[in-house]
Parts: C-alpha cells; structure tokens; sequence
C-alpha cells in the first residue's frame, strides 16, 4: 500500500513544488504557535499625530529614525504601565514586574524574522538608540544575532511602515505580555476644534494579553504614547 503524503492532496490539479522549513524555520512556527494558542490576544488600533516628531528629526545634525523616536516613547511608558512590562507564569498565577525596559525591534533577516534588543532604552538619547538600531539591524539582516542579542526583551515592536499596510495583529512575543504594531503614515485632515488642518498620522496596532492588560489600560496606554510622541523634544 502506497503512503499517502500530505503534497498527494495537490498534484491532481497541476504542478507544485516542496521546500522543506529551516530549522529556523520551524522554531518561530512553533513558539508562535504557541503564543497565538497560549494567550488571549486582544488588539487596540490608534492613530498618533508625528507632525511635530517629523519637524524634530529633520531639524537634527544626526540621522534619527522614527523608530528611535517610537523606541524611546515605549520604554517611558512601560515605566508608567509597569503592567505592560510584566511576564505571566505558565501557570496564570504569578506575575512578574520589570524594572528595567528593554525593547525588541521584529527584523525581517534573510533567514526569517530576528528580534534584537535594544538594551535600557529609558535611559538612552535618541542619538544612541538610533545607533544602536542601525547595527542590530545590519548584522540580524547580513550574518544573524546571537541568542544573548535577542533575549531579555520587555516588550516588542513590529514595523510594517517601509512596506505599507493600514493596521494589524501582530503575535505576542512570550513571555511578554504586549507587542506594538506600526504601519505607513500617512496625511489626514484632522480637526483642531476650529478647522480642519493636515497632519502625519501614524497608525498602532497593540497587541496584549488579556489575562493581564484590560481594554482601558490598552487605550489609555497608547494615549500616553501618542502624547509623548507628539512632543519630541521632551524625549
């Protein structure tokens, strides 16, 4: 008897083609898997105004990315929702708080998607966040990341703003217990209460574990981001 092979289902209707998963491959699969399976994943959508952080970064003598800038805002909030910055025992039962703010940022490498840390970013100038983005990312995408550079992450940012989109659900990084979403700016008319005026809007999609994080704490922590945002020079 023939072993009936799960590609047997296709080649009826034309020709395919089998490539087997890396290794690599197949980690990422399994953990997000599990994660999608483990935790109770709710995502709030919000628009934040980065007129003002778009007018900063063009002012400086330095190449500054808005991701150093969202980075930065990101670690000052999870300073402000030590909730956020948290992990939850396997068993549901224990929650842990960090102080600390380590921050990933999801690279799309050559052999799938790395996330490298960028380490005590509270505590970091714009100037050196960026620095230290810009050589994560090059070595996630030219030769891979040591697991000591992708471990200890607080929570993780995943920017879909150089390829497009309008909003989505990115998979919680486990153990943490949140993810940011980032997609394209874009112009809009947005009312002062006097007149409509254009604005860069930035669209984010947060990701969080429900048995942790509630609806109102989601919101309100995206309003935190988005104010910290809106004044650059404060960060």
């Amino acid at each position: 008897m023939t072993e009936f092979r799960f590609e047997d289902q296709f080649t009826p209707f034309g020709e395919i083609e089998t490539q087997p998963l890396s290794n690599f491959q197949k980690v990422v699969a399994r953990r997000l898997s599990q994660s999608w399976n483990a935790i109770p994943h709710v995502t709030h959508q919000d628009d934040i105004d980065v007129t003002a952080l778009e007018a900063h970064r063009k002012s400086l003598a330095v190449k500054v990315t808005p991701l150093a800038y969202l980075a930065k805002a990101l670690a000052l909030a999870l300073r402000a929702f030590p909730q956020f910055n948290a992990s939850l025992s396997e068993d549901g039962k224990t929650l842990i708080l960090k102080k600390y703010c380590n921050v990933g940022i999801a690279v799309d490498g050559p052999a799938g998607l790395l996330v490298p840390v960028l380490r005590d970013v509270d505590t970091k100038t714009l100037a050196e966040i960026a620095a230290q983005i810009a050589v994560l990312s090059s070595q996630a995408r030219e030769k891979g990341l040591p697991m000591s550079a992708m471990s200890g992450g607080c929570m993780t940012i995943s920017s879909l703003g150089g390829i497009g989109g309008t909003a989505f659900t990115p998979i919680i990084n486990q153990p943490e217990v949140a993810i940011l979403g980032v997609t394209r700016t874009r112009q809009a008319a947005v009312w002062t209460g006097r007149a409509f005026e254009p604005r860069l809007m930035m669209p984010l999609s947060l990701s969080y574990d429900h048995r942790v994080i509630n609806g109102a704490d989601a919101a309100r922590f995206l309003r935190f981001l988005g104010e910290l945002v809106a004044t650059p020079d404060k960060l």
